[in-house]
């Protein structure tokens, strides 16, 4: 292998091309006075420069056939058609040379191309920003929540309980005028706030929960009874920690919190600080509340060694990103996150289960929906880490009497969500327990009742366990028996001035699939506190001499003789709450009275022989009943279309006349958050009544539970927060959804037709890239950096010439960008298509030492995070807008530094330098002692003080400050060694300043923590590994070095490691994109290597080579030169 000399091997600006010789033997030789001298045949030549340059000359320089190697750039070389035949052709080729070598340094070069390319790619994202900030919105129906606060902070849980006193503290909330004790009294709930969150964060919530109990459960008797008792609600102030960026502060965290949960229980053995009820068993237990990434540092409390089994057993979270980390800069972030869902996964996967160290956790996640711009809403789901026996995600437009979505930090405050929160977690609290709460079946299912739909298979109906408990007596000649299959219509209540009963028999079995009863409603269905207007009961026949007795009695017999005597059970336990939809509804989160709604599966009720709907209002009212049994077949439609055909043709159903009052629409291809839809509900006017309520549309999803309803529905948007990229695959294993749901009830007595329509969003759907592929305008365009010095690298080994950057871009365009995005799509399928093979999973099992079931978690952590091969497209897509970025951003660094340049020379020459042609304004870089100062002190603070990525921060500062000098340097002496200087100093200039926003959340935590007197924990060896490269790189630069020339397989390894990385970085750096400074610093170290390869280890150090005023030219071999003045003119 032999080397060439990392400089260019000539001043003048033309001296590196090739001069094609003529065939005659002669070549010609330009002097100074335009005359044609011939000499002996010299092949011709490429000038490539000696080792050194007291390199003793070689045989090629003594006149014997020479054996340099031919280099050329690419494009740039002329041959002649016949020989010279005037003696202006060799001025002209001189002349065409000079241009081509000013076209190929020339910063500002930009061919149509290149100019079209990154228009198109700027408008492209241009038009997925406006997507994102305009389209697909959903409505914001938040309203404003009021409180008293008041803290307490424990200054007491100082040092002796925990290492983290001087930077955490805990409070206690208690709300003015309700409760203003600050000794504890009842059930504690433990607030963790989430990135750069606030302590008084809690306040909403904490304030709802002491309003709950003094004003509704404290007079409850009932409530009591069962366990009821007010709240203690403790909050962590973690002085706005930036826990999102840090995989260690979120450690330090979750073991502060373990520490805190032990101080707080035993609070309550300390008479002086308690007011509890001495019958009460002491609590041994916290309920954990964890908004954003406080969820995820609750679920973290659990894997650390210092977690005391059993002091928590329910944690609920908001907003919490629980499937994978919101942003990948940090390499232990990453690291955390794996372990942790790792424990939780392998915890649940125990047989027997008492070996489960979660066995007795409830974990319930709440998102915010498409509001959420923080982080992907899917990224909530606990699909992935819990079973349905012990967790959810639930999305808070499907809450009753909340839904509307919200955004990141509304979910703290929203009106209506905090009260069913509050709700739900008095639903789950049992004061008479020493955990504070029910045992765990109950704890699921009772929070399932308060914040799912009630729709889901998954809620279980409360009647079910419930007795019979009321006696029903009919008169004989009673008229409110409807026949078998007749649907109940009540257009008006009270007409008939007195309590009347209508009963639906119970159709006989066996039942059609999917049959159910339905009932709808715009009154409230009384439970048995007289507050409705209506009673629905299930109920069974009983003999007339029955001896039975019951708690309840309705006698509707009159005066008459008895008809039958029914036992029955009220229903209205089990009813759901559904927005009202009218001509007047705008959206479902309106203040307006919600419609009552009954739904069972016809199995669940088989038992009993009616259902019966008592009317008690006294006096006629504009309420409106509808009630009916139906099957599947009737009610259900599937309709089965691929994204093609959605795309192409969209998707339009009628629904017939004589229809029943809800249908369901079931999509399963629809399931991809990657896709936004709008749809139209079109309806004839009613025949012969003015229809009792517009339609009511529900969008449904089950994984996770996402449900948004459509108020007199006619048009609207519709997204799902399904399946998404990178997203871990259920612990059940598996991919398959059921997809998207439509649930539609509209006012079937109308007797008219309804046709929904759907189609594909297509600019609706350009917008939702953003948030689940933000990290891929990271790791894509570091990709094109690294082809695009590649094809620097190729050129400048081959011809000594390093082309500026955008000369490169523009040859990428024409030759090897467009075929990586090619390999890559193809990649894309074939990873696709690999994750949903079976010798996939036997490979995973055979590595893994599990079953061929085993579940793989980390499927969707490459390219385009997705198992979907339709998506092949996005490949190219973000191809080219990461072009255009590039484009666009090396255009405006190479305008600063212009600018920057240019007051460099004014300010030198003001300070008495000298900007003369061909000599330099001023040199690149101080003396060789000083930069080993600096180079010393730098790495002993990194060993000791400071992160690694603070480093980065100075060294890119340093090598801009090297740029500005080499630019400054090649204007002044206009040779092409300074322009090849200034074209590699501008390339890795580009290439690190595109790294260094990875590194800008590290360094927010660092400075943070500094803010608060805290120092940062880091590895010292990783520090050094991770820039010790870089420091070197931009070492050499500072000494005006450019990277060595290489011959032989050296250049072929260069173009390998090239290429690998920038692969590397488009297949790896969206998952891991700490990882794109760990490819840059790779790079680093085999340019580092190339230099210390032709250098030696003695040559390559700081004090080996002298500073002069530019980069080191050698002297060019006589035969080598070719000068103007020696072309004379042909005879």
């Amino acid at each position: 292998m032999r080397r060439r000399p990392s400089g260019s091997a000539e001043d003048e600006e033309d001296a590196t091309e090739p001069i094609p010789v003529p065939q005659s033997g002669l070549s010609p030789r330009p002097n100074g006075t335009g005359e044609l001298r011939t000499t002996e045949h010299v092949p011709e030549i490429r000038s490539t420069p000696p080792r050194r340059q007291n390199r003793k000359p070689s045989k090629e320089l003594d006149g014997s056939p020479t054996q340099w190697l031919r280099t050329e750039v690419p494009q740039m070389r002329t041959t002649l058609e016949s020989p010279i035949t005037t003696p202006e052709a060799p001025a002209a080729m001189l002349e065409r040379h000079r241009r081509n070598r000013q076209q190929q340094r020339n910063p500002w070069s930009c061919s149509l191309l290149t100019f079209a390319t990154s228009i198109f790619a700027i408008g492209l994202l241009v038009t997925i920003l406006h997507s994102f900030l305009n389209r697909q919105q959903d409505p914001k129906g938040c309203a404003m929540s009021y409180m008293r606060p008041a803290f307490t902070r424990y200054s007491d849980f100082d040092t002796e309980h925990t290492r983290f006193a001087s930077k955490y503290s805990l409070y206690l909330y208690r709300e003015g005028g309700v409760d203003e004790d600050t000794r504890v009294k009842g059930i504690p709930v433990l607030f963790v706030p989430g990135n750069a969150g606030s302590y008084k964060q809690v306040r909403p919530i904490a304030a709802e929960a002491a309003h709950y109990f003094h004003d509704t459960l404290r007079l409850d008797l009932g409530a009591a009874a069962d366990g009821k008792a007010p709240l203690d609600v403790f909050s962590v102030d973690f002085n706005e920690d930036i826990t999102a960026f840090h995989g260690e502060t979120l450690l330090e965290q979750a073991e502060y919190l373990n520490e805190a949960v032990a101080f707080i229980l035993a609070l309550y053995h300390q008479p002086a600080r308690s007011l509890r009820e001495p019958e009460l068993p002491l609590p041994k237990s916290v309920i954990i509340l964890g908004h954003s990434m406080g969820g995820v540092v609750a679920r973290t409390m659990l894997t650390l060694a210092n977690y005391q089994e059993h002091t928590v057993n329910t944690i609920v979270t908001l907003s919490a990103p629980h499937a994978r980390a919101p942003i990948s800069v940090d390499a232990e972030m990453v690291s955390v996150y794996g372990g942790v869902n790792r424990f939780w996964r392998q915890s649940y996967s125990q047989v027997p289960t008492h070996q489960n160290p979660l066995a007795d956790i409830t974990l319930i996640s709440i998102a915010g929906g498409g509001l959420d711009t923080m982080i992907p809403s899917e990224y909530t789901s606990v699909t992935s880490l819990v079973p349905e026996t012990h967790g959810f995600t639930v999305f808070t437009s499907s809450i009753p009497n909340v839904w509307t979505g919200m955004d990141h930090l509304a979910i703290m405050w929203c009106d209506q969500f905090r009260k069913a929160l509050v709700r739900a977690i008095f639903d789950v609290v049992d004061a008479r327990r020493a955990a504070q709460t029910k045992v765990q079946n109950e704890r699921i299912g009772a929070i399932r009742k308060r914040l799912l739909t009630g729709t889901e298979p998954v809620v279980e109906k409360a009647i079910l366990a419930q007795e019979l408990d009321t006696r029903l007596t009919i008169a004989e000649d009673a008229d409110g028996i409807l026949r078998p299959g007749e649907r109940l219509v009540l257009r008006s209540h009270g007409a008939a001035k007195d309590m009347k009963a209508h009963l639906l028999p119970v159709p006989v079995q066996p039942f059609a699939g999917g049959s159910k009863f339905t009932l709808l409603t715009n009154q409230v269905l009384d439970t048995g506190n007289d507050a409705g207007l209506l009673v629905v009961l299930l109920c069974s026949e009983l003999p007339l001499q029955s001896g039975m007795t019951f708690p309840h009695s309705l006698d509707l017999s009159g005066d008459g003789p008895v008809g039958s005597q029914l036992a029955c059970k009220n229903a209205a336990v089990d009813q759901i709450l559904l927005p009202a939809s009218t001509n007047e509804s705008l959206h479902a989160f309106d203040d307006a009275k919600p419609f009552s709604y009954l739904q069972f599966d016809l199995p669940d009720i088989a038992e009993h022989d009616f259902v019966a709907v008592i009317e008690k209002a006294s006096e006629e009212s504009h309420g409106w009943l509808i009630a009916e049994f139906i099957t599947g077949a009737m009610s259900s439609v599937t309709v089965s279309k691929g994204h093609h055909e959605l795309l192409a043709q969209g998707l339009t159903v009628q629904l017939p006349a004589s229809r029943a009052m809800m249908s369901e629409l079931k999509i399963p291809e629809i399931h991809s958050t990657l896709f936004a839809y709008r749809f139209a509900i079109e309806r004839q006017p009613c025949d012969r009544f003015e229809e009792s309520f517009t339609p009511l549309l529900r969008q449904y999803i089950a994984e996770p539970y996402e449900s948004k309803y459509f108020v007199n529905a006619k048009v609207g948007n519709i997204n799902v927060h399904g399946l998404s990229p990178y997203m871990p695959p259920p612990l059940r294993g598996g991919g398959a959804t059921d997809g998207l749901s439509l649930t539609i009830w509209s006012d079937p007595v109308c007797n008219s037709t309804v046709n929904i329509s759907l189609h594909v969003d297509v600019l609706g759907s350009a917008g939702k890239l953003v948030m689940r592929y933000r990290t891929v305008f990271a790791a894509f365009p570091l990709l094109v950096m690294l082809i695009v010095m590649r094809k620097q690298m190729k050129v400048y080994d081959t011809t000594g010439v390093f082309m500026s950057f955008s000369s490169s871009m523009d040859v990428c365009l024409r030759t090897s960008l467009p075929f990586v995005f090619i390999a890559l799509s193809f990649l894309a399928v074939s990873l696709s298509k690999a994750a949903q093979g079976s010798w996939t999973r036997s490979w995973l099992s055979l590595i893994t030492g599990t079953s061929g079931k085993a579940v793989d978690f980390n499927v969707n952590d490459l390219l385009l995070g997705t198992q979907d091969p339709f998506f092949w497209f996005l490949v190219p897509l973000f191809g080219m807008i990461s072009i255009g970025i590039i484009i666009a951003g090396n255009y405006a660094i190479t305008a600063l530094l212009h600018v920057l340049a240019f007051v460099y020379g004014k300010v030198s020459s003001g300070l008495g330098g000298q900007a003369v042609a061909g000599r330099t304004a001023a040199t690149l870089s101080s003396g060789p002692r000083h930069r080993i100062l600096i180079t010393t002190l730098l790495l002993l603070l990194i060993t000791t003080l400071i992160p690694y990525q603070f480093a980065y921060l100075l060294l890119t500062l340093l090598h801009f400050s090297t740029t500005i000098r080499a630019l400054r340097l090649a204007r002044d002496t206009k040779s092409s060694a300074d322009y090849n200087f200034y074209n590699y100093a501008h390339t890795l200039l580009v290439l690190m300043l595109w790294v260094l926003p990875v590194h800008g959340p590290t360094l927010v935590v660092w400075i943070h923590n500094l803010g608060v007197r805290w120092l940062t924990s880091f590895s010292a060896q990783m520090n050094l590994f991770a820039i010790i490269p870089i420091v070197a790189v931009v070492e050499l630069a500072g000494r005006r070095e450019m990277v060595a020339r290489t011959t032989g397989r050296a250049r072929h390894i260069t173009n390998v490691v090239t290429f690998l990385a920038a692969l590397y970085a488009a297949v790896y750096g969206v998952t891991y994109a700490y990882r794109l400074h760990h490819i840059l610093n790779i790079l680093a170290a085999w340019l580092v290597l190339l230099d210390f390869a032709q250098k030696g280890f003695a040559g390559a150090l700081p004090w080996s080579a002298p500073i002069d005023d530019r980069p080191h030219t050698p002297p060019v071999p006589e035969k080598a030169r070719i000068v103007e003045s020696d072309v004379k003119k042909r005879p």
